[in-house]
């Protein structure tokens, strides 16, 4: 079992030969080209986090006196690297649709690090919140990394290679707090460079990584399964008489069978049974660029918005929690100084590695016995729940009992992170044909929750578990505010 396992995780995967997508995720295969877009996938997005987060660790203690900031600058200026991510995923989407996402993934990267590297010019805490607007761009890598996934991974499988990809990339929020202060400690033990010059040197290493993954991106990878973005209307011609034996595994021949079977109804009350082929639904995934106006139906349509309110509450409260994480453990239990305080805050970001492919694994298994979306929907709205029962119980207790603060974050961590991976788990089941536009605009819901959380957490002051557990009580209203809504728009194929 755990051989076969491994040996997935390692071999070329077996291709659907419709739609040309990979039907397992070669984990462990960087020279195949799905393995490779899988890793260019997570790391860029894991590299975007660390840097896109690299101020919060420094900002406890040392930028903060360097700079003079007051509490109300340190929270303004993590609402602003929030707001700038929100802005670039709403363009980030359909700039996916229309130029692809590897294209789109590399120049958000490249424009992310030139503030990065900017970072050694700040002097006030005026010009902190100007560049931590601009680093904030790094924030909307989450939405190519997505599409990309979705584009080389088919739907029995694609819940788990975007979960996996975004846990990963997700888990830089959490390395960031112990990349940046050894940084930081190395240049002032080791290198003898003075607190307010070492924390500006620091931020080269950031810029350094995102430049050289960017140029990765480009020189090694590709834009689909099949070549060139341009191209992509092409690849699906008709269905395949025979093909080669090497390249279909039996799942890829059951999907066909369950395809070709599929019956698409017209309304609910008049339904009238049209038979679809397997090409047929392979043709209707393809992306296309949408207009505005047909942006603007997808957008607004009630299953967007069912997907995207849960995920302003779960992404959206783990960015504003992973920036005042280590504040609040300072806070709480002062004698474990900037260091340690941020090596524990480092936690609730790193079981994002676990935690976040979970929610979209399961999801994928639950796809698997109901060949049912609604399903899936229900897990995303069961995990915002008690993700909320979570945080009500961290602010309602606001533990200074070690061991319970560190347990209920963890706790809290499974159920957020679990959600962010069930969420994307559904979205390439809705709209597939404007993946790019429905998984920028979820993506930016989350940046906008992030910055409702963030302002909620800037005027609590330092009553951390206040905010907590009033992010508690938005979360379980919000997602299950949405949960009745039917997961698929009248004419989708599926349930």
């Amino acid at each position: 079992m755990g051989l076969n396992v491994l040996s997935v995780l390692v071999k070329s995967p077996d291709i659907n030969p419709v739609n040309h997508k990979a039907r397992s995720v070669p984990v462990f295969n960087p020279v195949n080209k799905y393995g490779r877009v899988f890793f260019f996938s997570w790391l860029g997005f894991l590299i975007a986090f660390l840097s896109w987060y690299a101020f919060p660790p420094l900002l406890t203690i040392t930028i903060r006196e360097d700079l003079h900031m007051t509490q109300a600058d340190v929270a303004n200026s993590n609402i602003v690297a929030l707001l700038a991510t929100l802005l670039v995923r709403f363009v980030a989407g359909p700039l996916c649709d229309k130029f692809g996402p590897r294209y789109v993934f590399a120049g958000t990267l490249l424009a992310g690090s030139i503030p990065t590297a900017m970072a050694g010019l700040v002097k006030t805490p005026g010009g902190l919140i100007a560049l931590r607007f601009f680093v904030g761009i790094l924030g909307g890598t989450f939405v190519p990394c997505q599409v990309w996934c979705t584009g080389f991974f088919d739907k029995n499988i694609v819940g788990t290679a975007n979960a996996l990809a975004g846990g990963w990339g997700n888990a830089g929020g959490g390395i960031t707090y112990f990349i940046m202060p050894a940084v930081f400690d190395s240049l002032v033990h080791s290198q003898g460079l003075a607190p307010h010059v070492a924390w500006r040197v620091a931020y080269i290493v950031p810029f350094i990584l995102i430049a050289s993954t960017a140029l990765g991106m480009l020189l090694l990878c590709d834009d689909t399964p099949t070549g060139k973005w341009s191209e992509r209307h092409f690849a699906i011609h008709s269905e395949p008489s025979s093909p080669p034996p090497e390249t279909v595994s039996p799942d890829s021949a059951s999907e066909e069978k369950k395809a070709k079977s599929v019956e698409k109804t017209t309304s609910d009350i008049e339904s009238v049974p049209v038979p679809v082929s397997a090409v047929d639904i392979a043709r209707g995934e393809v992306i296309v660029a949408p207009t505005f106006k047909e942006g603007l139906k997808v957008i607004f349509a009630p299953q967007s918005l069912a997907l995207a309110i849960p995920y302003a509450f779960s992404f959206g409260g783990e960015l504003a929690i992973n920036s005042i994480i280590g504040s609040y453990y300072l806070y709480n239990f002062p004698h474990l100084g900037q260091t340690k305080s941020g090596q524990w805050a480092s936690m609730f970001g790193l079981l994002n590695v676990f935690f976040r492919p979970a929610g979209g694994m399961v999801g994928d298994v639950i796809y698997h016995y109901t060949d049912s979306v609604r399903a899936k929907r229900f897990w995303v709205t069961f995990l915002g729940v008690v993700m909320g029962a979570f945080q009500l119980a961290i602010g309602l207790s606001d533990p200074h009992h070690m061991p319970t603060m560190i347990g209920l974050v963890a706790g809290l961590a499974f159920f957020m992170d679990a959600s962010n991976g069930a969420n994307f788990a559904v979205v390439p089941h809705v709209f597939p044909h404007a993946n790019g536009m429905i998984s920028g605009f979820v993506g930016a819901t989350g940046n906008l929750g992030g910055i409702i959380c963030a302002v909620i957490f800037r005027y609590n002051g330092k009553s951390y578990h206040t905010a907590m557990w009033i992010i508690g009580v938005l979360s379980i209203s919000c997602n299950l505010a949405v949960s009745w809504i039917r997961p698929l728009p009248k004419g989708a194929i599926g349930k």
